[in-house]
C-alpha cells in the first residue's frame, strides 16, 4: 500500500495517494475511532517475540505472570497500558540468547533407573522454576499411575493412565487444550515412572538480564509488519534508543503512515530537583510531532510508577480518544503525581513540549495534550504541537487512501469528470467530519490545485497524476479562558 509524502521536485514512483499537509490543511475522521498500542515488555513467562493481543488484567497474569522479579515489566507496563483504554493492545516479549525454559526428567522405579518422561515448561521463563510434578499410584486403581502438575500449592492439572507409561501420561498432558504449563516427552514408552513427591522444574531463565538497545531496534522490523497507532516503551530508555524510535517513527510517518510514540524517564528523573529540566531537555532532543514525552510518575493503589512507566498509559489514552476529543485535562485513576510541579515548572512543560501530569487537589489530569514539537518546521504552525491536531490529520490520511485504493486508483478515467467525482466524494467526507465537531462546519473546501490546473498553473500533470488542495479548519477544545471581572 503506497502512501505518504510528496515533493513537487521527487514524485513518488509507486501507485498510491500522496498527499502534503500544509499549515492551512488539516484534516479528520469521523468521531469515535480508536486505536491500537504496542508494547515491547520483559517477562519470566510468556511466548518470546510474538504480539500477544491483552484484553484484561487476568490475561497479562494468564500469559506473563503478575510478578516483576528478574527485570520483568510485562504486568505493569500493560496494566498501565489498559487503564488508558486503547481498542487494542499488543504485548511483544523480548528476552536474551540465555533465555531457557524449566525441565524436569522422571525416571522409573527399575533396580537400574532410566530416564522415562521428560516435561518441559512451554515457555522460557523463571516462573518454569514454581511448578512441581508428584506421581503416585490411582486412588481409583492401583495399577494406574496419576501425574499432578502444582505451581505452588496450586493444582494445574491431574493426568491418569491405566497402564500407567510414560507414553499414555505424555499423551494426555499433550492433548489437554487446558495445560497451559508444560509439554511431555516420552524417553522410553513402554516406561513407567516412579513414585514422586514434589519433583521441581528447574533451568528455566527469563533473558531478561542482558538486552540491549540492538534487541528493542530489532524489534522494529517486527513492529512494522504490525497495523499500529501507538507505540510505548516499557522502561526510561537512553538517548539514543530513543533517537532511534524516534528516526523510525519519522521515517514510517513519512510513508503515510500515522503512528506515534510515547516515551518517559527514570523515576530518579522524575523526582529530581531539576525534574522540569530533564524532561524539557528530552523533548527538545526529540522534537517531533509523533513523539510525546511524559515528564511526570504517578502514584497508583500506593505504589509509584516512572515516566516512562506513566507512557504505557497515555499510549492507552491517546489511541482510546475520539478524534473530537483532547487529551487535555483528561481525567486519570491516579492518586497522585511523585513530584508535583510548581506553576512556573509547568509553564516551562509547555513552552518545551512536555506531556504533564498534575494533581489538581482531588484529581490527577493531563495538563495539556501536546507533543514535543517546539519548532515546527516549514509549512507547519501551531496546530502541530497538539496530538489531537496530529492524530486528525493522520486519520483523514488514512481515510482517504483507503477510499483512493478501493474506489479510485486504477478504477477511475483521469478525465474532467472523473476528477469532479473525487473531489465530490471527498468534500461529503469532510462534511461527514464536521457533523462530529472534528472541523468547523463551513471551514472547507476541495479544488484541483492552481499550480496543475486553469489559467496560473505553472506544472503539468501527468496523464495519471491528480492534484488536490483541500482547505479545512479543524477544531479545537477550550483550553485558555479569559475573563475580565467588574465591579460596579
Amino acid at each position: 500500500m503506497a502512501g505518504g509524502t510528496w515533493e513537487s521536485t521527487n514524485k513518488p514512483v509507486l501507485p498510491g495517494l500522496y498527499m502534503n499537509f500544509k499549515a492551512a490543511a488539516a484534516s479528520a475522521i469521523l468521531g469515535g475511532a480508536r486505536g491500537t498500542v504496542v508494547v515491547p515488555v520483559k517477562a519470566n513467562w510468556g511466548p518470546v517475540r510474538e504480539f500477544v493481543e491483552i484484553g484484561s488484567e487476568s490475561a497479562i497474569a494468564d500469559l506473563y505472570s503478575v510478578d516483576n522479579q528478574d527485570g520483568a515489566t510485562a504486568y505493569e507496563t500493560l496494566y498501565l497500558a489498559l487503564l488508558g483504554g486503547p481498542k487494542k493492545l499488543l504485548a511483544y516479549r523480548l528476552a536474551d540468547n540465555t533465555a531457557a525454559a524449566a525441565t524436569v526428567t522422571l525416571q522409573n522405579a527399575e533396580a537400574t533407573p532410566s530416564d522415562v518422561l521428560k516435561l518441559t515448561a512451554k515457555y522460557p521463563g523463571s516462573r518454569g522454576n514454581g511448578f512441581s510434578v508428584s506421581v503416585q499410584p490411582s486412588l481409583i486403581d492401583q495399577a494406574a499411575r496419576e501425574l499432578r502438575l502444582y505451581e505452588g500449592a496450586k493444582l494445574l492439572g491431574s493426568y491418569t493412565s491405566e497402564d500407567g507409561s510414560a507414553a499414555s501420561i505424555a499423551a494426555q498432558i499433550n492433548a489437554d487444550d487446558a495445560n497451559l504449563w508444560v509439554t511431555a516427552a516420552a524417553l522410553d514408552a513402554a516406561g513407567i515412572p516412579a513414585d514422586v513427591s514434589g519433583a521441581m522444574l528447574s533451568g528455566g531463565k527469563s533473558g531478561n538480564g542482558s538486552l540491549t538497545n540492538a534487541d528493542y531496534i530489532e524489534m522494529q522490523d517486527a513492529v512494522e509488519g504490525q497495523e499500529f497507532n501507538v507505540l510505548a516503551l516499557d522502561y526510561a530508555a537512553d538517548m539514543a534508543l530513543l533517537q532511534s524510535f524516534a528516526a523510525w517513527v519519522k521515517r514510517l510517518r513519512q510513508e503515510g503512515r500515522g503512528v506515534l510514540a510515547v516515551f518517559g524517564g527514570s523515576a530518579a528523573d522524575d523526582t529530581s530537583k531539576d525534574a522540569a529540566k530533564l524532561a524539557a531537555d528530552r523533548s527538545l532532543a526529540l522534537n517531533h510531532e509523533g513523539i510525546i514525552n511524559v515528564g511526570t510518575g504517578v502514584r497508583l493503589s500506593g505504589v509509584n510508577y516512572s515516566s516512562a512507566q506513566t507512557a504505557a498509559y497515555v499510549a492507552g489514552l491517546i489511541a482510546g480518544q475520539r478524534l473530537n476529543q483532547s487529551a487535555t485535562y483528561a481525567v486519570t485513576p491516579f492518586e497522585d503525581v511523585t513530584r508535583r510541579w510548581t506553576r512556573s515548572e509547568q509553564e516551562l512543560a509547555v513552552r518545551s513540549g512536555v506531556f504533564v501530569l498534575f494533581y489538581d487537589g482531588r484529581q490527577v489530569k493531563a495538563l495539556r495534550g501536546i507533543n514535543t514539537l517546539v519548532s515546527p518546521a516549514e509549512g507547519q504552525n501551531n496546530a502541530w504541537k497538539k496530538i489531537r491536531s496530529i492524530r486528525v490529520m493522520d486519520a483523514i490520511h488514512a481515510d482517504l487512501q483507503l477510499a483512493a485504493e478501493q474506489t479510485y486508483i486504477g478504477k477511475v478515467n483521469n478525465t474532467e469528470e472523473g476528477r469532479l467525482a473525487l473531489i465530490g466524494a471527498v468534500k461529503e467526507y469532510l462534511a461527514s467530519l464536521s457533523l462530529s465537531n472534528v472541523i468547523e462546519p463551513d471551514g472547507y473546501d476541495v479544488i484541483l490545485d492552481p499550480s496543475y490546473y486553469g489559467d496560473s498553473a505553472v506544472n503539468t500533470p501527468e496523464p495519471d497524476q491528480v492534484f488536490l488542495q483541500w482547505n479545512v479548519k479543524l477544531t479545537d477544545v477550550m483550553e485558555q479562558l479569559f475573563g475580565t471581572f467588574y465591579v460596579q
